[in-house]
């Protein structure tokens, strides 16, 4: 009898999609031969997820759990909508983001790789195989993040049941119920506005010299005949504008009353009404199938409207 690798069960769970203690059974029982194995996993519906791996799964929701001083955010797909709302699918997604809130994982190939914590027996990619068999649709795992805040709090937002998800890091001496209105709303802003960068800190200089650059060649092309005084100026007040829609506390609050006060300092006027030092250290910010193949739907705009 031919031995059975770790290689092998790997390529057999790529083919199939079953989990890999399934796959490993099917080797012993068919000598190790990969085109039987396979007929093996169909013949005893353990690769039922195989046909439905080349879906798109671009719908799904966005799910987060926050226990104590810590938090976790998880992005899980389907194919379509339907399922999304699913009472078996989301109480499947729940668990995976109990799952992420514990990992160590690094990245999602960890993350996949790792004992299930419902069993030990199983990887979390072997019950999301056993997922899509149930549920009958492409699943996927796409990402997850995890935030820990102990000299404060994180804050969380759910929109529409779980299109757009946000997490925010928010460093406090003091935690009373306005602050936490002032996170929650903070942490709607990201939803609505889809800020790339917390602070200006955050921005890599070579992106900044870069779009220096190309503004400047823009201005020169613009007026030919300015100084060069004029033109660091055009430039200066362009990448300031750039920054105040990508960095969240540049960005206008959406609830300001009188349209231009920045969200930096909403967070500085809750401080001082508190006598409090306040930090908005990070944010991270999950849209269900943003980047994907999918309907045109801007959830962001939605988001917006709410909050005006």
């Amino acid at each position: 009898m031919a031995a059975v690798t770790a290689a092998m069960v790997k390529e057999l769970r790529e083919m199939t999609g079953a989990g890999m203690m399934d796959c490993k059974k099917a080797l012993a029982n068919t000598d190790g031969d990969m085109d039987k194995a396979v007929e093996f996993l169909r013949e005893n519906g353990m690769a039922k997820a195989a046909k439905k791996a080349g879906r798109i799964a671009a719908e799904g929701i966005v799910k987060i759990v926050v226990e104590g001083s810590q938090a976790a955010i998880v992005e899980v797909n389907s194919e379509t909508d339907f399922v999304a709302k699913n009472a078996d699918f989301n109480a499947y997604v729940d668990k995976v983001a109990k799952q992420a809130l514990n990992t160590s994982a690094a990245d999602i190939d960890a993350f996949l790789a790792e004992s299930w914590q419902e069993d030990q027996n199983k990887t979390v990619a072997d019950e999301l195989a056993s997922q899509v068999a149930v549920i009958g649709e492409n699943l996927k795992i796409r990402r997850f993040a995890k935030m820990k805040e102990e000299n404060g709090f994180v804050a969380s937002y759910i929109h529409m049941g779980g299109k757009i998800g946000v997490l925010v890091d928010v460093e406090t001496d003091v935690v009373n119920d306005e602050i936490r209105e002032m996170a929650k709303n903070v942490a709607m802003q990201a939803a609505a506005l889809k800020p790339m960068y917390t602070s200006r800190a955050e921005v890599d200089q070579d992106y900044i010299a870069k779009e220096t650059e190309i503004l400047t060649a823009a201005a020169k092309n613009e007026k030919p005949d300015a100084n060069d005084k004029i033109i660091a100026g055009m430039v200066q007040g362009r990448v300031n504008k750039e920054l105040k829609e990508i960095c969240l506390l540049d960005q206008v609050y959406v609830k300001a009353e009188d349209g231009k006060q920045s969200v930096g300092n909403y967070v500085a006027g809750v401080a001082k009404n508190n006598n409090a030092k306040i930090t908005i250290k990070a944010f991270v910010r999950f849209e269900t199938g943003e980047g994907l193949e999918k309907k045109n739907e801007d959830f962001a705009a939605e988001v917006a409207a709410q909050l005006k």
